[in-house]
């Protein structure tokens, strides 16, 4: 074996070692930036599960289980809201319409709860929970089908009676009479299927034990947030309408993720949820649409025609705030998107030699590498150049941009040297006169 294989070998050797070493360096970085990561994500964990125990406490202490009956303690119902405590307080109710969990499949199911974990996520504001249990009242469902049934009787009788004429007429074609008589039997089978329902609906009715449960948000908002404001009673109330329709938006559509659906409850809704309430036995006799029309809707206001442009006027300062802020982030990427395109264009020539030199070591078994280290060198000579002649010119820039000095510092300048004394070799300092200074040209 020749002298050049064995050093080939030897260098081939001492280079495995070195992509082993660097491999090997790789590899503890790579694990010791994945510990400081864990590390890191563990102590946000912490710090975010402190943070919810804490709010968690607060709210406990602020929110007991008894004062979610505190909301029926009112004052008058007004504009779709509870006015508490003197105006103090004011409540907001949403309806929520739930979807039978039990029925659903695991990927619904998984769908559901992290619909509820967003909308819990996004509650920045106290909240309550209300579930009314009411008995099914079933009279106005009775009322309905017993209108239909009258209905369906006279059509009937009026089918029979101009069948008995045709038959009792004659000469009319069997397959008319035959339509006429399927048409008298299944009209007559209907009046017979709607008066076992109406019977077996008023049998149901009768029973107390079928109930219903209506599930209710309450959002409370306080006046005294405020601060020490000159706002009158009406603009205390135009505020808190504002604001609690705003909170009450934005847990409708978070409750649309986990598919349940809400709705705010108008003033009239608001009457009947607080009269039964108020009257759970009564209730179910004496409903709250009966003692409307028995002319007790005195007692409470309801909300005027200009609600209505109150909430599309909210609507749309949501809608043009979304688009504020779309807008905002959207300039904001392109910004960015615009400042690394410039960075990449200041040094557009540096990165072409660094990507030069990178293809050129991949590259070296190919090329050979005395060529690749040659060319490497030369790239780096050429930037080394450049860099030299780009400080040259600020050098030179600097030199011809600095300004000359005047007639004025040039006297300034002999000044200090009167006062300072001569200092050359082999001649005396001239001797400062007191009170007397030198006299010097303004040219």
């Amino acid at each position: 074996m020749s002298s050049a294989e064995q050093l080939t070998n030897i260098l081939m050797i001492v280079l495995m070692i070195m992509i082993f070493i660097l491999m090997a360096l790789a590899v503890v970085l790579l694990v010791v930036r994945f510990k400081s990561k864990q590390k890191e994500e563990s102590e946000k964990i912490k710090d975010t599960n402190k943070q919810i125990s804490s709010d968690a406490k607060k709210i406990a202490k602020e929110y007991t289980k008894e004062s979610i009956f505190k909301f029926m303690e009112f004052d008058k119902i007004e504009d779709n809201m509870i006015v508490q405590k003197n105006g103090n307080r004011y409540l907001m109710v949403i309806e929520c319409q739930g979807v039978n969990y039990d029925l659903m499949s695991e990927a619904e199911k998984v769908s559901v709860e992290e619909g509820f974990l967003q909308f819990l996520n996004t509650l920045r504001h106290p909240i309550q929970i209300y579930v009314q249990t009411r008995t099914v009242n079933l009279n106005n469902s009775l009322e309905g089908y017993k209108k239909r049934l009258q209905e369906i009787e006279i059509d009937l009788e009026k089918k029979k009676n101009e069948y008995l004429k045709k038959l009792q007429v004659g000469g009319y074609p069997k397959e008319e009479l035959e339509k006429d008589f399927y048409e008298v039997t299944k009209q007559t089978n209907l009046y017979e299927y709607g008066k076992d329902i109406i019977t077996s609906t008023e049998r149901m009715s009768l029973n107390k034990n079928v109930l219903s449960k209506k599930y209710y948000i309450i959002i409370p908002y306080y006046p005294e947030d405020l601060g020490n404001s000159a706002f009158d009673k009406e603009e205390i109330k135009n505020l808190a309408f504002s604001e609690l329709y705003t909170k009450a938006q934005s847990i409708i559509r978070t409750l649309a993720g986990c598919e349940v659906s809400g709705k705010i409850m108008s003033s009239n809704e608001l009457v009947d949820l607080l009269y039964v309430a108020y009257n759970r036995d009564e209730a179910e006799v004496f409903g709250i649409d009966k003692a409307i029309r028995s002319g007790y809707e005195e007692l409470y206001t309801t909300a005027p025609d200009v609600l209505d442009k109150r909430m599309e006027i909210l609507d749309q300062e949501i809608e043009k705030q979304a688009l504020d802020l779309i807008n905002e982030k959207v300039v904001q990427v392109r910004t960015k998107k615009q400042q690394e395109i410039e960075r990449k264009q200041a040094r557009f020539g540096e990165l072409i030699r660094e990507r030069a030199e990178a293809i050129l070591r991949q590259n070296a078994a190919y090329l050979g590498r005395d060529t690749s280290n040659k060319a490497i060198e030369m790239i780096k000579e050429e930037a080394n150049e450049e860099k030299n002649e780009i400080i040259e010119e600020k050098v030179s820039t600097k030199r011809r941009g600095r300004p000359k000095k005047t007639n004025s510092e040039e006297s300034k300048v002999k000044k200090e040297e009167y006062k300072g004394g001569d200092t050359n070799v082999g001649e005396e300092a001239k001797p400062k006169k007191r009170g007397r200074k030198p006299k010097h040209s303004a040219e």
